[in-house]
């Protein structure tokens, strides 16, 4: 979801939907409604997403240690292939479910057995439900599980989400990090602490060297931050150190949103971005600026034409900033 300077929501052609996150996507598909259309149907940004969820074509990108990512439905999926069966990292969106099963079978005809959640947000969490009904065992942080169980209020998406089904709430928690082993795989599992929430997870294959970072790490776009769940700019800073601080040259790191496929290189570049608007926003603030103030200063402006062309435009992320310095 993208604001604009008022802090009204701005849907467009490319901007408006995190289900495909590439320009290339939006693109290809050829299906996005017009900002106009889009008002036209009264709907909330969520509803608009899992929309376009429905219907979106879901790409496969095959990496190493059997490990692929599925793009198309809400953030980056991984997906495990072997002996126990499909281990899902995340969960899409469940309008997405044929092409979701379409694209994991072209993997292999095993079950799904097991999904971890990076964190609680729906496009992320949405598809628990029937990956369970599927057979799949559910884990996540706990604050994910807590989340999913009651009311959440996301302030910047202007929505309010229901308690979710018992199905798809997770019932293997842990508090700081979990090991699993599967599949001849080591999955490693660390809580951050609060970052983009506040029951945010890295996912490990160490075999592989493949570290899924969920929504710490937006790859080319400037990050959605949700305060109202206990993110914060520093949380992701914080986050996103210890990203770097686990990768290597040779390890592939998938990003929540954006181009699945990264790297450390990228995810330097990303945390530099962060350091330097985060400077450049708190000493706006400190000087006394307002809100309104700050974002005409432009403190972004650097970093504008790579990173602030998508779905959280520069206007909106100073706001995101500037509440968190």
């Amino acid at each position: 979801m993208a604001l604009s300077a008022n802090h009204e929501p701005v849907l467009s052609r490319r901007g408006f939907c995190l289900c495909c996150i590439t320009a290339a996507g939006f693109a290809a598909t050829g299906g996005w409604l017009t900002p106009a259309t889009a008002y036209a149907k009264a709907r909330g940004i969520v509803d608009l997403i899992r929309d376009e969820a429905a219907k979106t074509k879901i790409k496969v990108h095959k990496l190493r240690g059997n490990v692929s990512i599925l793009e198309g439905s809400g953030g980056n999926i991984a997906v495990l292939t072997g002996r126990d069966g499909k281990v899902f990292i995340d969960a899409g969106i469940t309008a997405s479910r044929p092409r979701i099963l379409e694209a994991a079978n072209s993997l292999s005809r095993d079950p799904i057995t097991h999904v971890i959640n990076t964190h609680w947000h729906f496009d992320h969490a949405d598809g628990n439900a029937w990956l369970n009904a599927e057979g799949a065992e559910i884990t996540a942080h706990e604050s994910t599980s807590k989340h999913l169980m009651s009311a959440q209020r996301v302030d910047d998406w202007d929505f309010t989400f229901t308690p979710s089904a018992l199905a798809a709430v997770p019932t293997d928690t842990f508090d700081t990090d979990k090991t699993l082993k599967l599949s001849g795989s080591t999955i490693q599992l660390k809580y951050y602490g609060p970052a983009h929430t506040d029951c945010d997870i890295s996912v490990n294959f160490s075999e592989a060297d493949i570290l899924h970072v969920g929504d710490t790490y937006w790859n080319g776009i400037y990050p959605f931050i949700d305060y109202s769940t206990g993110g914060s700019i520093g949380g992701m800073i914080k986050a996103t150190e210890a990203n770097l601080a686990a990768a290597t040259q040779r390890t592939i790191v998938i990003p929540g949103h954006g181009a699945p496929v990264s790297n450390r290189e990228d995810l330097s570049s990303y945390r530099d971005m962060l350091v330097t608007i985060r400077d450049n926003v708190a000493k706006l603030k400190s000087q006394g600026r307002s809100i309104d103030e700050a974002i005409a200063a432009k403190p972004t402006a650097a970093f504008d034409a790579k990173w602030g062309q998508f779905v959280i435009t520069p206007e909106f992320f100073v706001r995101l900033v500037y509440k968190g310095v």
